[in-house]
């Protein structure tokens, strides 16, 4: 079992959802009241990752209402690159000084590359997202990445910048022992775990502790998709990100406190806020 890492005592158990769309419409009747909610429910921070331009453009905003609590991130999703990519990624970047100024420093994210359903924009999906980790090689912004069925591909882009990448975060990892490592041999990288590690047939509970440290794992909903046991069916929200730190602390047998505190002191040094 990987355990090693650190991290200081913190004050009623605050834990942080580094990723969650509470942006999107499925919020927009009680945006306030979940928010509400995750702070009651000791979550002390929220990441909230952009799709495609008009998402960054709305969390920009979202955010500067609540500075210092939520994180903002702009970038453009592999699923969201479309013919119209060049020009998008062009607005986009024009953001990224909003992003690294003053106490409301982001990421670039949600990014990177999904060939689950199609292949039709597949060398647009690489170009976008080579693009994307060039600017946070540039501007010293970690990253949100999202990667499904294309580690191979993500990776060989990935390792032509390794050197000058500041980290990020590899997004909802469900993968097996080898991926891990794999994923893992970028030093400034972690694996966000979410609900998936809470599910009845999820290898998880197994996988991470027998090849990935604690201090190279941080916490996330990706509200409102994929709720944790027992919340599972419902719209999930940044205060079901307990359940997963209940989980994870089972799973390496040591206390929700000691997950809380490493995993926070793991965003800390990846996102540069505290």
């Amino acid at each position: 079992m990987i355990v090693e890492g650190g991290g200081h005592n913190v004050p009623g158990l605050m834990v942080i959802d580094t990723h969650c769309h509470i942006d999107g419409e499925e919020f927009s009747e009680d945006r306030e009241a979940v928010i509400e909610r995750a702070r009651e429910a000791g979550v002390c921070r929220i990441g909230v990752p952009a799709i495609d331009l008009a998402s960054s453009q709305r969390i920009l905003q979202l955010c500067q209402q609540y500075t210092g609590y939520l994180v903002p991130m702009v970038g453009l999703h592999p699923e969201e690159v479309r013919a119209d990519w060049q020009d998008q990624l062009t607005a986009i970047h024009g953001m990224l000084p909003r992003i690294a100024a003053g106490e409301g420093r982001g990421l670039i994210g949600e990014v990177g590359l999904d060939f689950y359903w199609s292949r039709e924009f597949e060398q647009e999906q690489l170009l976008a997202f080579e693009q994307q980790v060039q600017w946070s090689a540039e501007t010293r912004l970690p990253l949100m990445i999202h990667c499904r069925k294309a580690q191979n591909e993500l990776v060989g882009i990935l390792k032509k910048y390794a050197g000058d990448l500041p980290g990020g975060v590899f997004h909802c990892f469900t993968g097996n022992e080898q991926e891990a490592r794999q994923l893992l041999e970028f030093p400034r990288f972690v694996l966000g775990i979410g609900g998936v590690l809470t599910f009845k047939k999820s290898h998880l509970p197994e996988v991470l502790p027998a090849a990935v440290p604690l201090s190279r794992i941080v916490l996330e909903t990706d509200s409102p998709y994929m709720a944790p046991v027992p919340m599972r069916g419902s719209r999930n929200e940044p205060a079901f990100v307990r359940y997963v730190l209940q989980r994870l602390a089972d799973a390496y047998g040591v206390t929700e406190s000691e997950v809380a505190c490493i995993t926070n002191d793991n965003v800390a040094r990846v996102f540069g806020v505290y």
